[in-house]
């Protein structure tokens, strides 16, 4: 009996994992039909109302936008809006209404290019389905790829425009050209090449790792103070104080905003001129501004900092006190 439930179990199972590689009926044959189910399962592409994916058929801009929107996971969490963005506020053809709508406002705030006068209807070709497509993987992350050309058989059919991402695709292996190096850049893309692109785009962010963000360099900045003293009834004299490692370093106010009755000074460091030398001592510098008498003055966030011949061109900014006797190491 407990065999015999067992042979159930694992037919079930084969079955079950059967119907979800050939979800679709009509895409077993398919070069991508693979891609297609895995998509399927995701939720990113789905069939018609007889439960067919039509892999031949052309591929939409409404359906295009669509996956890469939905497959890349591209979204509005990190915008804050004052009131809801609708997709004929940026494109003339679209109803606010339709299904793909959301897509396209998310297409907008994610840097795709979409253009304005857009036709949902109108089927997108090879080379936009491309070039929209690595528009959402830069979205993704700051990939490093390989400095080469790739060979185009029909290059002088592509729109110089989508040249560029075109080559980040075949450079990433997420497209490949057929045998004769051709890519049909103006032919219209299919349902099933358009899922395999963005499948294997999906995987190429999955997998790759972007390239880091430089690492910050600490300020030679340190005991950062704000005093503030009236020069008459309206103006304020105020004065940054900090100490840095050496005299070469300085201060500079590099901008002033307003919050309400705040007065808010970002100031930066002034690097050293690299071909001089300078005693190892820490030394206090100071940066001077005039602020209305309207305002409270205070220290905002620390500004980027100014390096070589800058250093001259602040010295009104920048007055420096006499040197106190503690040593400093060295500057790496």
């Amino acid at each position: 009996m407990k065999k015999s439930l067992l042979t159930l179990s694992v037919l079930v199972l084969l079955f079950v994992a059967a119907q979800t590689v050939w979800a679709f009926p009509d895409t077993k044959n398919d070069p991508n039909a693979s891609k297609i189910a895995d998509l399927q399962t995701k939720g990113i592409v789905k069939g018609d109302k007889d439960g067919l994916f039509k892999p031949e058929d052309k591929l939409t801009y409404a359906a295009g936008i669509s996956i890469i929107v939905g497959g890349l996971d591209l979204n509005l969490d990190t915008i804050d809006f004052i009131k809801e963005p609708k997709a004929s506020d940026y494109f003339t053809k679209i109803k606010d209404d339709a299904w793909y709508s959301d897509a396209f406002v998310i297409s907008q705030y994610n840097d795709l290019n979409v253009p304005k006068d857009v036709d949902p209807a109108a089927a997108m070709t090879r080379e936009e389905f491309a070039y929209y497509l690595f528009q959402g993987v830069q979205k993704k992350g700051d990939y490093a790829f390989i400095d080469i050309y790739m060979l185009i058989n029909d290059e002088a059919d592509v729109n110089k425009t989508y040249m560029n991402n075109i080559q980040r695709l075949l450079i990433s292996k997420i497209v490949t050209l057929d045998s004769k190096q051709n890519f049909y850049p103006t032919k219209e893309i299919t349902r099933g090449t358009a899922a395999g692109w963005l499948f294997d785009a999906i995987k190429f962010v999955e997998t790759a790792e972007p390239v880091p963000g430089e690492t910050p360099v600490p300020s030679p900045l340190s005991e950062l103070t704000i005093a503030s003293k009236a020069v008459n009834d309206n103006v304020n004299e105020v004065t940054v104080s900090a100490t840095v490692p050496h005299p070469g370093y300085g201060l500079k106010i590099a901008s002033i905003s307003f919050d309400g009755d705040k007065a808010i000074l970002h100031v930066e460091a002034v690097y050293p001129e690299e071909d001089k030398m300078y005693p190892q001592v820490i030394t206090e510098v100071k940066a001077v501004t005039y602020v209305s008498a309207a305002y409270t003055s205070v220290l905002g966030e620390e500004a980027g900092s100014l390096g070589g011949s800058d250093a001259s061109d602040s010295s009104t900014d920048i007055q420096a006190e006499s040197p106190t006797e503690s040593p400093a190491n060295p500057v790496q």
